[in-house]
């Protein structure tokens, strides 16, 4: 099979709706809330905990997607539950897989207000001792950054819990990553341990903007009873929500990447225009109060490489700067050109200048690698179907990786 070769895979066995209505999907909810569900279909309140706890083991321990493979609930329960609920996986639109292992879905969800169905997309990419999930919060962005291309896709709406979950569900699936599950022949994954090691909530949107879904999410996503991801293993990136950056730290406690691009407020209001609202002073002031922030617990800085832009030694002595005191690492990420952008990815030896100033001031600065470059897997390059440029264009744009984020024990 050619590496562009998109897999043909089952869609959702059952359809979602019954009777004209859609059924809601146990996945994301609290066990507060999957409690209030159940006790709401006459579940006696005796039996709440004991089924709550049940469904959370199959769910997010054993990955199944069918009530029927609950064996230890009692039969009428499950028909109660196929009858009420749904814990079915999105439909996969498209499943592509790189020549180095990287996977790309394209993904649909119900229309929940947004007028038809939606598609956003997710991407697994895997390393050595590790296996990273980009995972999306939004279905397009309101953020406008001038050199991302996901940039260009309106807004259509915010994902729910459920459907952020359902992205690292799914990919588990794929992958192999349940118990008594094996991975598709020839993947490539890290050779021990999970296979989905690290999730970043750096695909499509701004998580910030997307706060509780986020949060619910990941909480489900790090619990010690069910996914169990470490928190240390989970980045999110944001592009500077400032109100939010401590909020995360306090109520998620998960890693945190600031998409930065630039080091004074008339670029960057250019580059990333929400620096416009929250400059620099502010989002640099906000990281130095990031709970939990130390040297084992860094801020990533993303600093896209522009050439002319953004990538003179004077940028660099701006950015060791404008860093002083917080424990960092500086994502060097070579820009990944899209048709119609007026930028260009600065030259190697720039990049590599560049980097070995911030080296020598002490400041881990990895230069990212290329990674799903034949399927359009790079940050700033997700986009939904209806809005994708033709296949025979993308596949001649370079995309970087979105790994190397988090802790890797």
């Amino acid at each position: 099979m050619s590496v562009m070769d998109a897999i043909v895979v089952n869609k959702p066995q059952a359809a979602r709706l019954s009777s004209g209505v859609e059924k809601p999907s146990l996945i994301g909810l609290s066990r507060e809330e999957m409690a209030a569900a159940l006790r709401e279909r006459g579940v006696a309140e005796k039996q709440i905990k004991m089924r709550v706890a049940q469904l959370w083991n199959w769910i997010y321990v054993r990955g199944v997607s069918d009530f029927d493979h609950m064996t230890n609930v009692a039969k009428d329960m499950r028909e109660m539950l196929k009858q009420h609920f749904t814990i079915e996986r999105p439909e996969i639109v498209e499943e592509q897989v790189s020549n180095d292992g990287t996977r790309k879905w394209l993904l649909r969800f119900p229309a929940r207000g947004a007028g038809r169905p939606v598609e956003i997309e997710a991407v697994y990419i895997p390393e050595e001792g590790r296996g990273t999930l980009c995972i999306s919060s939004q279905v397009g962005c309101t953020l406008t950054c001038s050199f991302c291309h996901t940039g260009t896709q309106r807004l259509v709406r915010n994902l729910t819990a459920e459907e952020i979950l359902s992205q690292l569900l799914l990919a588990r699936d794929r992958l192999g990553d349940f118990p008594d599950r094996e991975a598709p022949q020839g993947t490539i994954m890290p050779a021990e341990g999970r296979k989905v090691s690290n999730i970043v909530m750096m695909g499509m949107g701004e998580p910030l903007y997307n706060f509780d879904a986020v949060k619910q999410a990941l909480l489900i996503a790090t619990d010690g009873d069910g996914l169990s991801l470490s928190r240390r293993r989970v980045t999110l990136s944001t592009s500077g929500v400032v109100p939010e950056i401590f909020r995360t730290g306090e109520e998620i406690g998960v890693m945190l990447a600031i998409s930065l691009h630039a080091v004074r407020d008339d670029l960057r209001d250019i580059l990333v225009p929400i620096n416009k609202k929250y400059p620099l002073k502010e989002l640099i002031d906000a990281c130095r109060a990031y709970p939990g922030l130390s040297n084992a617990r860094r801020i990533t800085f993303e600093y896209v490489m522009l050439k002319d832009v953004n990538d003179s030694l004077e940028d660099a002595k701006g950015l060791i700067k404008l860093l002083k005191g917080v424990p960092a690492k500086i994502n060097l990420i070579p820009f990944n050109p899209w048709p119609g952008t007026n930028y260009q990815c600065s030259d190697w030896e720039q990049i590599e200048k560049f980097a070995d100033f911030i080296n020598s001031a002490g400041y881990a600065s990895p230069i990212r690698t290329p990674r799903g470059r034949d399927i359009l897997a790079a940050c700033g390059q997700l986009k939904s179907e209806s809005e994708r440029m033709r296949k025979t264009e993308r596949l001649a744009f370079e995309a970087m990786m979105i790994a190397n984020h988090g802790a890797d024990d």
